[in-house]
């Protein structure tokens, strides 16, 4: 995957658990399972917004670009 996601340092570093995260965004937790693990192949502006909002960070902290292409039938 070309963009790495960092949500679990992130939340490690604000002392926050995933459930509480959940409740504030209004996600699941499978949800943000699948986000925290890079599975997801995409979220809406609105939830980085909320994720990003309450972890008072920015979306550079959360998601990182690797420097490669990822290939279009990449699973």
């Amino acid at each position: 995957m070309a963009i790495r996601v960092y949500l679990e340092d992130v939340l490690k570093a604000r002392n926050m658990t995933s459930k509480e995260l959940c409740g504030l965004v209004g996600i699941t937790e499978a949800n943000l399972s699948i986000l925290r693990s890079g599975k997801a192949k995409g979220i809406r502006f609105g939830t980085i917004n909320k994720i990003c909002y309450y972890l008072q960070c920015d979306v550079g902290d959360i998601l990182k670009f690797d420097g490669n292409l990822e290939a279009e039938d990449e699973e």
